[in-house]
């Protein structure tokens, strides 16, 4: 029995990704980086992933 999975490349390292099936909006990580990538479309097993910018607090220090 074969499991479905997707490929696709991080932006921002171009680290070959391979995971378990997603859908559009749904974000991940890239084990290479670190970045969080946000699957922005999906066509014939490929993935298109943009970063997703993060905004960190500024706690006043």
């Amino acid at each position: 029995m074969s499991t479905a999975t997707l490929t696709g490349d991080c932006p921002e390292c171009e680290t070959d990704l391979t995971v378990p099936p997603m859908v559009q909006g749904e974000t991940l990580s890239c084990p290479e980086c670190m970045l969080t990538l946000r699957v922005e479309d999906i066509q014939e097993g490929r993935l298109s992933l943009q970063m997703v910018e993060v905004q960190l607090r500024d706690w006043g220090q």
